[in-house]
């Protein structure tokens, strides 16, 4: 009974590791093919690194800025009693714009009109007096002072009663009214803006290793959002005599003629400054480029050469042959200036070289690839600024 079972055991143990074995066998050998068999090829579009020269230019953001602009306030509180403009009134310096109450002011002034007139006529009397030798010296300088100080609180009185209206202080376009007659007005509270529009400033600031590059009278472009279509032209105005040492950057203002006064102040404005030569830079397509965090990186195209054995024939070196075929190679790049669809590379890439520019999500290391340029897209380089 006991030697019965063991040999039950025994065959047991045989047929299930044969099972096993021979499942694992099939697996390994099925694992072996996959691993074996090359990646399909993927249909790719590509385009080589070219050698161009583009014009040395330099690029900035900046804010447009008035070359005068002011929220004008009053001086002094009071009532309103007249406005003299309209929201959005082109006006000269000098130009009436409001009126304070100003009656005690004005009272005042007479009071003080009187006083200097009777101040003068004891002067004069005085001065006769002094001739005929009746008073002495002091009392007509007395007399004289007293003149002096009535003249001067004359004086006082009118400026404070000027402070009672408000004028343009300089030529410019106002902006929306911010108060009604009858109202009370605190000292600085909003009028009016008023802003000189023709010519403008844009303000921008630039690295500090640029600064010996630039100086006053170069030329610049100007775009804003507002009018996407048109560039202004003006020239550098002044360059900041310091460097900030916080950001390492120094500022730079120029200015734009406005005739049509178009740019507003506090636009957002895209600056681009045209130095003298041009650059000789290798360029390759924006979609070329696979933007990661670990780094910037293209995939070179380049021809793979395999070694296959010949049907019928023993595996030697004489009875092989090479058929070749096209793969990518990750490369990675130092990427500078874009311009419209092209892209410099500062350093990874010679002139000439081939690159993927589509299908990059679907490329590896080594990828097998062919190469379809019947529907690419044709990169532009951005166009030139024009006259705004």
């Amino acid at each position: 009974m006991t030697r019965r079972m063991i040999i039950m055991l025994v065959l047991s143990a045989l047929v299930f590791g044969g099972v096993f074995g021979m499942k694992w066998f099939g697996n390994k050998a099925m694992n072996d093919y996959l691993n074996s068999m090359p990646p399909p090829a993927v249909t790719v579009a590509s385009a080589k690194a070219e050698k161009m020269q583009w014009p040395n230019r330099l690029k900035a953001v900046g804010s447009l800025v008035a070359v005068n602009g002011a929220d004008l306030t009053a001086e002094v509180d009071g009532v309103v009693t007249a406005i003299h403009f309209e929201s959005g009134d082109t006006v000269k310096r000098g130009d009436l714009l409001l009126t304070l109450s100003a009656a005690s002011e004005e009272g005042e002034l007479k009071r003080l009109e009187a006083q200097a007139e009777l101040s003068e006529l004891n002067r004069t009397r005085k001065e006769q007096l002094y001739k005929g030798k009746s008073i002495s010296k002091a009392e007509l300088d007395t007399a004289e002072a007293e003149t002096n100080v009535a003249l001067a609180a004359i004086q006082a009185q009118k400026g404070r009663l000027a402070q009672k209206v408000v004028k343009a202080p300089f030529d410019g376009k106002l902006g929306i009214k911010r108060v009604n007659v009858g109202q009370y007005l605190g000292v600085g509270a909003p009028i009016v803006t008023l802003q000189k529009l023709d010519p403008i400033n844009v303000d921008f600031s630039l690295p500090e290793h640029y600064l010996s590059l630039l100086e006053p009278g170069l030329g610049v472009s100007v775009m804003v959002d507002a009018f996407p279509d048109q560039t202004f032209q003006g020239e550098i105005l002044a360059i900041e005599p310091r460097v900030n040492p916080q950001t390492r950057n120094f500022d730079l203002r120029a200015r734009l003629a406005n005739p049509t006064q178009k740019l507003k102040p506090g636009l957002f404005a895209s600056v681009e400054i045209t130095l003298p030569g041009d650059n000789d830079v290798v360029v390759i397509p924006r979609s070329a480029v696979n933007y990661t965090s670990y780094g910037d990186s293209v995939f070179v195209v380049q021809q793979k050469m395999e070694t296959k054995q010949v049907d019928g024939e023993p595996e030697m070196d004489s009875t092989a042959k090479e058929s070749p075929d096209l793969e990518v190679i990750q490369r990675f790049v130092r990427l500078g200036e874009a311009r419209g669809d092209f892209i410099s590379v500062i350093s990874g890439l010679k002139p000439g070289t081939e690159v993927a520019s589509t299908g990059l999500l679907k490329l590896r290391n080594k990828q097998p690839v062919v190469i379809d340029n019947s529907n690419a897209p044709q990169p532009e380089l951005e166009p030139q600024p024009g006259a705004g």
